[in-house]
């Protein structure tokens, strides 16, 4: 996606500041030690921010490797000129010709990905090719199990044609204060530890171990291992929660408001099913231009959200609809034109994950392509 300059405001946007990226990158850089590689996700066009343009400053920052979701996604950083290693966490056995092409390194979880990889390294006449191995220690998503390690010795053995660049974990509750959690945690590290050591010896050298995500990176800091991988704080917002870190939000959801008009006992209800109720006193609503197209969960209406208007909060007033929804602005200064925040630092993500029973990542990856994205400061 092309991210538009802040020349003149669009109406609907999502502002991302790539300073504040910036910013959170150097916290988290502060937090490891200097020999440790840091991994940043960039998936689902960074977190539904702009992939190819923060990519590109985290690139000249120092970062040491990428990784996304889908070859499609490492197809684009390459073809907008992102030089570094990409992982490609997802890629599916029938994208192995594109990952080669693009010069991709790929996650395989089980022998026959390994296999199929191998053979399409055979056909291209490359020597050997940088993989990268998944163990299943808990999350019991991709990867190999503890009684399948035995049967990936042997098969990496036998391929030549492929060679381990990296064995890594993923950690399901690394951002989870609670003991029996946190024990949970180190048992899957302890695991990864004892599985990965045995590639190492059976190998006879040793790839990138890697296993801490962001909340991993905060809370078991003594397992950096060779790598760490930093997803959702690069974006500002911090997974543990309570967390007291110093970030900075990438993304505000800005729009405009379309129409402004006072109702009074009499003129009915608001919005679809009539949920939006008249005070006895009258009741001024703004309608604003985004709806549940935009990313704007239906369960935020009725109330139970409120954005950022001329330095106020306005709740939303009746149900949100496709393209637009309604804010009670009653005793503010509205006019159409002006702006509201629908997220930023004032209400922030993490609130509206809140109220929706969510997480962040819901939030942010929600807001479509039909919204520009617009960088506000280099």
């Amino acid at each position: 996606m092309k991210l538009k300059n802040m020349t003149r405001k669009c109406s609907n946007r999502l502002e991302l500041s790539l300073s504040n990226c910036l910013h959170n990158y150097n916290h988290y850089r502060s937090l490891i030690q200097d020999t440790t590689k840091l991994l940043v996700l960039v998936k689902a066009n960074a977190y539904g921010t702009g992939a190819v343009e923060f990519s590109r400053l985290l690139e000249r920052a120092g970062a040491d490797y990428f990784a996304v979701a889908t070859t499609g996604e490492g197809v684009e950083l390459r073809q907008a000129g992102i030089m570094l290693p990409i992982l490609v966490l997802n890629p599916g056995i029938d994208s192995f010709d594109e990952i080669i092409e693009y010069k991709l390194e790929p996650a395989l979880p089980d022998i026959e990905a390994i296999r199929l990889m191998a053979e399409k390294v055979s056909s291209s006449r490359i020597k050997s090719y940088p993989v990268h191995i998944a163990l299943d220690t808990g999350m019991h998503r991709l990867g190999f199990m503890s009684d399948e390690i035995d049967g990936l010795l042997g098969c990496l053995a036998s391929l030549p044609q492929v060679k381990v660049k990296s064995i890594y974990t993923h950690l399901c509750v690394a951002d989870s204060p609670d003991e029996s959690d946190d024990r949970y945690t180190l048992a899957q590290l302890e695991l990864f530890k004892r599985n990965a050591g045995l590639i190492d010896k059976a190998l006879g050298y040793h790839p990138i171990w890697h296993a801490l995500n962001t909340a991993g990176i905060e809370r078991f800091p003594q397992f950096q291992f060779d790598m760490v991988r930093l997803g959702l704080g690069i974006y500002g917002i911090d997974p543990v929660p309570e967390s007291t870190r110093d970030l900075k939000p990438v993304a505000s959801l800005k729009v405009e408001v379309l129409q402004v008009k006072d109702l009074k006992p009499g003129d009915g209800e608001i919005g679809y099913g009539r949920h939006g109720k008249i005070a006895p006193g009258g009741t001024r609503i703004a309608t604003i231009r985004i709806g549940y197209a935009d990313g704007i969960n239906r369960h935020l209406g009725q109330g139970k959200a409120s954005f950022l208007i001329n330095g106020k909060r306005a709740r939303t007033i009746g149900n949100i609809c496709m393209d637009a929804c309604m804010l009670d602005v009653t005793g503010i200064d509205v006019k159409p034109g002006d702006e509201v925040t629908i997220f930023g630092e004032d209400p922030t993500i993490c609130e509206l994950a809140r109220i929706l029973d969510t997480i962040p990542y819901e939030i942010i990856t929600s807001v479509p392509r039909r919204i520009p994205r617009v960088v506000v400061d280099r």
